[in-house]
């Protein structure tokens, strides 16, 4: 068990408590370039409260002093209609949030923070960035907000922003080697683990009201349940793709075995034809040399053998 309590158990309980908000607005800060005040967290319909729960992700529904909604969710197991999940947990923020009658430019700036533990998709980076923009099929020109709109909208500088944010934090991906703060952060998600000369928003209170020590009743006897259900889950995921790859293996294996024992005799055959060609050969090459010694010319040589004069000169 690592010093730190892992972030999405704590995303169950200590992240949700207003005496804790530093530290979450702290990782926000890090992740999106600028200083974000929590005003509240939200309701997720997602996010179970129990602790003997069975489901492998946590999310927690931020909205922001700019009335902004940023759903951050972890997943611990392999998910292959994630990206489809995304869109449609922004998508329902974004309707679920604006009053009916209201005028669509109403409607929240959403970020979808994606924290996984699996392989998505393929990528070798740890940390993608996607939003909106639209881009001109014949010249190429990104569409910008008109001058009415930027006046009427001082808030929004891009296009873009209007439109919801995703970030994937594949952590799996990460080396280990933190090279700024926001790497600070992913370091902790991966490791939960909080170093000494770490300076990133967020984690010097983290350090402290995150400690594995600090647990006491129900909280850890809860923690260390689901520290244990985790590591069951992962160690059974992990025995059916043993078990699947033996089993493929199996089948496979006398396929394999008959196929290789089938090339093996082709290629058997193939030698011996070659030899026996070359041997016939060798027999040829003999009789023009005897011919040759019996004064035959090659010109007579290649009249009786089909040989052309070149080849029976060269022997």
């Amino acid at each position: 068990m690592g010093k730190h309590i892992r972030f999405d158990w704590a995303m169950k309980r200590l992240l949700r408590q207003k005496s804790n908000f530093g530290i979450l607005e702290g990782f926000l800060s890090e992740l999106l370039l600028q200083d974000i005040k929590i005003l509240e967290i939200l309701d997720s319909e997602t996010n179970k409260l129990r602790e003997d729960d069975k489901f492998n992700r946590v999310d927690i529904l931020v909205k922001s002093t700019k009335d902004e909604l940023m759903l951050v969710e972890v997943q611990n197991n392999r998910e292959h209609d994630y990206f489809h999940r995304m869109n449609y947990g922004q998508a329902k923020l974004t309707t679920e949030h604006i009053n009916e009658g209201d005028k669509s430019d109403k409607i929240k700036k959403v970020f979808s923070i994606n924290i996984v533990y699996f392989e998505l998709g393929q990528g070798d980076d740890y940390i993608y960035k996607g939003k909106t923009e639209f881009t001109g099929i014949h010249k190429n020109d990104k569409l910008q907000l008109s001058n009415k709109q930027k006046e009427e909208y001082q808030n929004i500088k891009e296009v873009s922003d209007i439109f919801a944010t995703y970030y994937i934090i594949k952590v799996n991906n990460f080396d280990g080697i933190a090279k700024n703060t926001l790497d600070e952060w992913i370091y902790f998600l991966k490791n939960s683990e909080i170093k000494k000369d770490f300076k990133a928003k967020g984690l010097s209170e983290a350090k402290e009201k995150m400690r594995t020590d600090n647990l006491e009743g129900d909280d850890k006897y809860n923690y260390d349940a689901y520290i244990k259900e985790q590591r069951i889950r992962t160690s059974e995921i992990d025995t059916a793709i043993f078990d699947a790859k033996n089993e493929v293996e199996e089948k496979l294996l006398p396929i394999i075995q008959k196929k290789d024992s089938e090339l093996q005799k082709k290629d058997n055959e193939l030698q011996k034809k070659d030899s026996e060609i070359q041997q016939k050969e060798n027999e040829f090459d003999n009789l023009i040399l005897n011919m040759k010694k019996k004064g035959y010319s090659n010109k007579e040589i290649a009249e009786i053998t089909g040989k052309k004069i070149k080849e029976i000169e060269g022997l």
